[in-house]
């Protein structure tokens, strides 16, 4: 197949969009098909490497359309209008057009798509809708328009891929047609609990404290304000592993914590297997991947009951799930878990089990069988399939119902999730 990857976001960004495609591509490349990535142009003076796969393979080819940084939040880079995208298309005659968390250059490429009468696939990934609310942009009307954008590029696509059961039953309520799952892959050589380093643990705690790790963007709507609490827990060193245009304020309202900053490959696993416990605190998250990355590590995590970490944490066996947006919910479970090394340990143990058959082949294997279902879809021809998928593509009709979110306060032990 010939498939072409327009993305709102790709390497050298460092971001769930930019890492999922990189891994796409990758796949793509090792089961012999031709990908071709389209994304807005990074800052200038950014390194923009080439990524080959393996000896002998080729360059992965990248057209990159220029950008404009979004206000107020500069390492978002938001593509110009731009004649490179269809002469992107024109010459690489892809067999599908594939959608990354499409919105502004996405809606090119699905409106690109359809003039050339392409199958294609939008992946949902980012809840632009929780976003314009987070940053309260217009208002109430701010998310609305965010839905009624995110409806017009969903239905004109092929099929919908979204990556939890939660997401998905979002999608549907709000008027999004064909929706399937297509959950990410997680790397469990490399973030793997062989990598905890003891030398690193003792210089972050020299003192012999519970290291709670937090990684992920600093920025308001990963609401990393709510680890207050857990920094000022005695006994317990907290850890922050990210950047982004909160991370100003939150060392001031943070000043026990140690901040890494930006953190990738072989330091970021053995950051992650060092921590006793993994926290996050974002409630806009359709999958985090952050979490699997943790669980993957053996660590047991706490998560906000909301979006796709209520797909991955299992309540009470891998970890605990909180009330969304509570800074005292989020205290209390890190401070039960901080003080029961035990059940962390179970917790650790279990969630590794959970996520080391979720690799990135097994995820590329079931894209590409949606790939192949929706070009027959397109084309009214029988699916012609050789690869047997790790699970078939489930529509959203036959999701199970969903995880009502707690709304209110309670304590960890009352919260039946």
């Amino acid at each position: 197949m010939r498939v072409a990857i327009v993305t709102e976001s790709f390497p050298p960004e460092v971001n769930g969009v930019a890492h999922s495609v990189l891994r796409t591509a990758e796949h793509l490349v090792r089961r012999g098909h031709q990908p071709l990535v389209i994304t807005p142009a990074p800052a200038r003076g950014s390194s923009s490497p080439e990524h080959t796969f393996g000896p002998g393979a080729a360059d992965l080819p990248v057209v990159r359309i220029p950008s404009v940084p979004l206000p107020g939040y500069p390492q978002v880079r938001l593509a110009l209008p731009s004649s490179r995208l269809g002469a992107a298309l024109a010459a690489h005659r892809p067999d599908l057009v594939h959608l990354a968390s499409p919105f502004i250059l996405g809606a090119r490429g699905i409106a690109q798509a359809t003039r050339l009468g392409l199958p294609s696939v939008a992946v949902y990934q980012t809840d632009l809708a929780g976003y314009a609310q987070a940053y309260r942009i217009g208002g109430g009307l701010g998310a609305a328009a965010a839905w009624q954008r995110i409806r017009t590029i969903h239905r004109a696509a092929t099929r919908t891929l979204a990556p939890s059961t939660p997401a998905a039953q979002d999608l549907t309520a709000h008027g999004v047609p064909r929706v399937h799952l297509w959950p990410r892959g997680v790397d469990s050589l490399r973030f793997h609990p062989r990598h905890r380093d003891q030398a690193l643990r003792r210089a972050l705690a020299p003192g012999g404290e519970v290291l709670v790790g937090y990684v992920g963007r600093l920025a308001p709507e990963k609401r990393v304000d709510l680890l207050a609490g857990v920094a000022a827990l005695p006994g317990v060193r907290l850890v922050v592993i990210g950047d982004g245009p909160s991370a100003g304020a939150l060392r001031e309202l943070l000043p026990g914590a140690v901040f890494l900053g930006r953190r990738t490959g072989a330091e970021l696993a053995r950051c992650y297997a060092s921590f006793d416990l993994f926290v996050h605190t974002g409630p806009l998250e359709t999958f985090c991947q952050t979490i699997q990355e943790a669980m993957a590590s053996g660590v047991a995590v706490v998560g906000p009951a909301a979006g796709g970490p209520l797909d991955l944490i299992g309540h009470r066996r891998t970890g605990l799930l909180v009330a969304p947006r509570d800074q005292r919910a989020v205290t209390e479970a890190v401070a039960e878990l901080a003080a029961d090394p035990q059940r962390r340990a179970a917790y650790g143990q279990a969630g590794r089990g959970d996520v080391t058959a979720r690799t990135w082949e097994a995820m590329g294997d079931l894209l590409l069988r949606h790939y192949a279902e929706a070009v027959a879809e397109h084309h009214g021809t029988p699916v012609r399939y050789d690869a047997a998928p790790p699970a078939p593509a489930q529509p959203v009709e036959e999701l199970p119902a969903p995880v009502a979110p707690v709304e209110h306060p309670a304590p960890v032990e009352e919260q039946a999730v």
